[in-house]
Order: structure tokens, then C-alpha cells, then sequence
């Protein structure tokens, strides 16, 4: 399983880099990872139309896109569109942060995983 994640370097520059999740556990046919640390979980509704401008992640956190997508731009001008069903860890709480923009004019559902 690969999650997206979103970074910003020593510079204030964002990223974005692949992380393989690492399995260490295999159970009632299923492969877990580690529990990893979290701080409550937060339900969101994005409209449909939106094109948000520079701005940082107000915190570390996972985002998982439940039905529709999202087109998330970092600072170096990668951009990537983080499907329905992708999980992305968003980093980059400093610098000039990314742009994000909606897909397909489709309302978004969400799940925010804070870990800080």
C-alpha cells in the first residue's frame, strides 16, 4: 500500500514523495501495519467548486478522500491528483504550503486524521 505525503524542506519548499506502509503483523488473511499515533478524526464536506489559493496544512495530518478527488499543487509545481479512496499525509505546516482544487466539479467527503 502506498499514501502520498506531502512535505516542506529546509528551504520552505513543499513536496510530495511516495511512502510505502510497512506491514509487520499477518492475521486472519490480512497484512496490518503498526498502530500509528492520532489525535481524534474529523469529517468533512468540500463543495463542489472550489480553488483554494497558497496555504500551508494547519496541521500533520492523514487525509483520506472518500468519493471524490482533490488536485493538490506543492511549491515546487509538482502536481498530483489524490483520488477517491487515497490517503495522503499532509506536512507541510510551514513555508509557502500548496494549492488545492477541486476534480471534476464534484462535492468531496473526507476523513482528517490529526496525529499531532
Amino acid at each position: 500500500m502506498r499514501i502520498h505525503n506531502l512535505y516542506t524542506d529546509a528551504a520552505g519548499e513543499s513536496h510530495f514523495r511516495d511512502i510505502d506502509v510497512e506491514w509487520v503483523e499477518t492475521r486472519n488473511a490480512s497484512r496490518l501495519s503498526a498502530r500509528l499515533p492520532a489525535a481524534g478524526i474529523i469529517f468533512r464536506e468540500t463543495a463542489a467548486e472550489y480553488d483554494l489559493d497558497w496555504h500551508p496544512a494547519p496541521r500533520r495530518q492523514y487525509i483520506i478522500n472518500l468519493d471524490a478527488g482533490v488536485r493538490l499543487t506543492a511549491s515546487d509545481g509538482e502536481s498530483r491528483i489524490i483520488g477517491a479512496g487515497e490517503v495522503i499525509l499532509v506536512e507541510d505546516t510551514t513555508g509557502k504550503g500548496h494549492l488545492s482544487q477541486s476534480v471534476g466539479g464534484t462535492l468531496r467527503h473526507s476523513i482528517f486524521v490529526p496525529i499531532e
